[in-house]
């Protein structure tokens, strides 16, 4: 059976031991003879000399960083290129000589790296108190940051070349001179370089410095848990790569088309995995691991089954995640035995779709590597940056596996893909995070919003710019402000370029809209104030005006008089003393209603009788067309009710000879069943409401009547708590012309937001 090829193995690798995880083509640089030998000896009278303030000699550490890049295949060119990187910054005119030597593509390369270098020891040295306050958050920036700086791939592995051979240097000197790396560079090195390294599939570099930087951090557990392992790392490998060697040969003998990688588990990753799981180092199974690539899932069963024939499996240490896959879709067989001297070996088995996915799909190795000590829990990835690092990872293959002109096409799709963001540093070298063209007010709302408001100039590495200056990544901006004061209105148009970033535009609307409702309110107050005065009631708290009329505070109401959504006559309505209304009435008009002086028989005729003096009974407020019925009364006429009124039916019981047919009266020219029109005649009707009590309640009501053209002559409103949080009764007094209109409206204000019930009454 024919092998299946497969990619990367081991508990963490997507590559083997050995193999170049990431080439940078020689088209990735103008390629030049002897390029490499040219840029040493260039570099060599510069640099040869000087020392990093690490101590190491810098042309040895460009030596060393070369051979490193070429470890992991990186072309001659690139090799080439740390040299340069290192030999600008003792040229006066770096770019106009580099240029002039190698071409302006090293050039750029030179310059970029060496800006970025110098942006991340400012950052590294800054006062810790100007540093975010959460330090995964800050870290997270740096490597998003590294990332923005590079226009290509070749900036990021110049800096974790130059980053693991410092950390080489530290680890080499400590026994001679006891001096280790400062504990700032070891934590940049564990949490910004070691996991960029991890994201981009640069297995090698990560695990090296992992260790390296965890033996600074922490000595002692590093040198516990290095104690505990029973054997030394070189005789590990050994057994591993003998055991690897074993499992693939009896495999492929047997029929089972694989390919089987692995390496040991390195220091950091045990203790990592101890502090995640709770778990002691006897309990850690997985120090020695294997990974089996089958070519499909039959084959993954089948070496399965080898593993468990041939090997002793440990109880309780199987998961099959093929028929089970996990949430994420991660798929794999996962088992641990024990060889015949009784180690522990962890085996995983899976097909290279299934690998795929787990390297580079929303099941990532890094996803729940990263997360911490609450990293076994499911995390995943699933960020605009995250994805931009799923599709990195896969220029880097390109950078790998393709040709010249594939290479070009893949750093052509790199170019530009983290253009949208750019990241510049405080003076105090705290990294901020802005969107691409942002300005310096940008900047100054992203740190904070009074830093904003009072902004008047700024100084981008010391010089002064104007103020719609778009930034630059890794610069250094410094705002000059105010002691007092208030963003321009200039900021907020696009035209100018002040602005940029949503953020700021939002901070900056908000200060002119408060200006704008203190205005408001001030023009509310003003008006509200005035009719006290008109009406006599300067004497009364606003406050309870307010409670009064269904708001919180006397600002709210002055807020929506101010806006014009609250009529002063609805204020005014409330100020006037109540009309007496008859015993069994609970409700308060305002004022008098108009009908009654309006005319005298209120539009209703006797019938058989001549002009009689009519009133419209206040009890029940009878409008057309309801049905209607009259009852004399002693000395004030006929009182009109309407044919429900329950006040009715108990005065025409006890004198049922005083009740007396009437009707509307019509007017010339309209039909027999409407009332009169055509004379402009109202009528003065109650509608009973109750809805939960809430704030600007009675102003959403009182709003509904006014678009409805129906004029309120009196209200009345109760409030009490209940179960139900609260309930507004409350009875309106509108006038009408037709009490089939008043229909229409009661379902509208049966819509408000609130409202239980809306009838008349």
């Amino acid at each position: 059976m024919k092998r299946t090829p497969t990619g990367p193995a081991g508990p963490a690798s997507s590559q083997p031991p050995n193999a170049p995880i990431v080439t940078a083509t020689e088209n990735s640089l103008p390629e030049q003879a002897h390029a490499l030998a040219r840029a040493r000896a260039f570099a060599e009278p510069l640099i040869g000399a000087e020392t990093l303030n690490t101590g190491e000699n810098i042309l040895a550490h460009a030596d060393a960083v070369a051979a490193i890049l070429k470890s992991i295949g990186g072309s001659e060119a690139m090799q080439a290129a740390t040299y340069l990187v290192h030999a600008c910054q003792h040229l006066t005119r770096p770019q106009e000589v580099i240029t002039k030597a190698f071409g302006a593509s090293y050039a750029a390369l030179a310059i970029e790296t060496t800006k970025l270098v110098q942006v991340q020891r400012q950052a590294r040295t800054a006062d810790a108190s100007a540093q975010l306050e959460d330090p995964a958050a800050q870290a997270e920036n740096v490597r998003k940051m590294l990332l923005a700086f590079s226009r290509d791939m070749r900036v990021v592995m110049l800096r974790l070349a130059s980053r693991l051979q410092t950390l080489r240097h530290y680890a080499a000197n400590f026994s001679a001179t006891g001096q280790p790396a400062s504990a700032s560079l070891a934590y940049e090195s564990l949490h910004v370089f070691a996991p960029l390294a991890n994201r981009l599939g640069i297995w090698q570099i990560k695990w090296e410095m992992e260790d390296l930087a965890f033996r600074f951090l922490e000595p002692d557990t590093y040198k516990k848990t290095a104690r505990l392992l029973d054997e030394k790392r070189l005789e590990r490998e050994h057994f591993m790569e003998t055991l690897r060697a074993q499992l693939d040969r009896q495999l492929n003998q047997n029929g089972i088309a694989a390919l089987v990688q692995g390496r040991p588990k390195h220091i950091y990753s045990i203790v990592k995995k101890m502090r995640g799981k709770a778990l002691d180092f006897d309990q850690v199974f997985d120090i020695r691991a294997l990974r089996v690539i089958a070519a499909d899932v039959n084959g993954c069963y089948a070496a399965l089954g080898f593993v468990h024939a041939n090997f002793a499996p440990i109880e309780g240490e199987f998961d099959d995640y093929i028929a089970r896959p996990k949430s994420n879709g991660y798929q794999s067989l996962h088992t641990v035995v024990r060889d015949e001297a009784g180690r522990a070996v962890e085996i995983q088995i899976r097909t290279q779709a299934m690998h795929d996915h787990a390297e580079h799909g929303v099941a990532a190795h890094w996803a729940y590597k990263e997360a911490g000590t609450k990293g076994y829990a499911g995390v995943s990835a699933s960020s605009e940056y995250d994805a931009k690092i799923a599709v990195l990872r896969q220029l880097l293959a390109w950078e790998r596996d393709l040709s010249g002109p594939a290479s070009q096409r893949a750093r052509e799709a790199n170019k530009g893909l983290f253009e949208d963001r750019i990241y510049v540093l405080t003076p105090d070298a705290a990294i901020v995070e802005l969107p691409q063209g942002a300005t310096a007010v940008d900047f100054a709302y992203s740190v904070h919003t009074s830093l904003g408001h009072r902004c008047r100039g700024a100084r981008l590495d010391g010089s002064m710019v104007p103020l719609n200056t778009p930034l630059q990544n890794g610069q250094t901006v410094e705002v000059i402000t105010v002691k007092e004061g208030g963003p321009s209105r200039d900021w907020l148009n696009t035209e100018l370029g002040f602005l940029i970033s949503h953020r700021a535009r939002s901070k900056v609307r908000a200060w002119f809209n408060a200006i704008d409702m203190a205005q408001t309110i001030a023009k509310g107050r003003e008006a509200v104030e005035k009719l006290l005065q008109r009406e006599g009631k300067t004497a009364i708290k606003l406050d309870d005006l307010a409670v009064q009329l269904g708001f919180k505070t006397a600002e709210d109401v002055f807020e929506v008089v101010g806006k014009d959504e609250l009529s002063l006559r609805t204020i005014e309505n409330m100020l006037k003393p109540p009309e007496p209304t008859a015993a069994q009435d609970d409700f308060v008009l305002t004022r008098k209603p108009r009908v009654a002086s309006r005319q005298a028989n209120g539009g209703v005729l006797v019938v058989g009788m001549g002009s009689l003096l009519t009133q419209l009974a206040k009890c029940c407020k009878p409008a057309p067309p309801d049905d209607i019925l009259g009852f004399v009364t002693k000395g004030k006429g006929v009182s009109i009710h309407r044919g429900d009124c329950s006040n009715f039916r108990n005065m025409a019981s006890g004198s049922p000879d005083r009740v007396i047919g009437v009707e509307w009266s019509v007017a010339p020219g309209s039909d027999g069943g409407a009332a009169a029109a055509g004379t402009g005649q109202v009528y003065p009707v109650d509608v009973a409401i109750e809805a939960s009590d809430r704030q600007g309640l009675l102003r959403d009501i009182s709003e509904v009547f006014t678009r409805e053209k129906m004029n309120v002559i009196g209200v009345q409103t109760q409030s009490v708590k209940d179960t139900r949080g609260g309930t507004a009764w409350m009875t309106f007094t509108v006038e009408v012309a037709q009490s089939s209109r008043l229909k229409q409206v009661l379902a509208v204000v049966a819509e408000v937001n609130g409202v239980r019930s809306a009838r008349r009454r």
